[in-house]
């Protein structure tokens, strides 16, 4: 049903560099690329994650309550993978755990501080 969420930076290069690395992680690569426009993605048909410069010229902002959650294979992909987002400069918003019996999610903020979380269900 999700095609691909998108986030707003302020700084293209240096989100690219972020989810570069930290999508990579996950067998992503860029899948789309426009000057204003960059889109990560696993394979045709799967959902995306894209960053861009708001097409409006104004400032890129955070949306209070937004945000995006991606599904990995196993708990110790949860742990490695916010450990991942913040030595790449992420910050954290909620240290890997479980959220009742059968969710295990972490939270971080990229680098123009959207919230993202992974997540493992079971």
């Amino acid at each position: 049903m999700i095609g691909y969420v998108t986030l707003g930076t302020n700084n293209l290069e240096r989100a690219a560099a972020f989810y570069d690395a930290l999508l990579g992680e996950l067998g992503a690569r860029r899948a789309m690329q426009f000057p204003r426009f960059i889109l990560w993605g696993t394979g045709p048909g799967a959902p995306g994650i894209a960053v861009c410069l708001p097409y409006d010229g104004q400032p890129a902002t955070v949306g209070n309550g937004g945000m995006v959650a991606i599904a990995v294979g196993s708990r110790e992909d949860v742990d490695r993978l916010h450990a991942r987002a913040l030595a790449l400069g992420g910050t954290d918003e909620g240290a890997p755990g479980a959220r009742g019996p059968t969710f295990y999610a972490a939270y971080f903020r990229d680098l123009d501080g959207n919230k993202l979380n992974f997540f493992k269900m079971g």
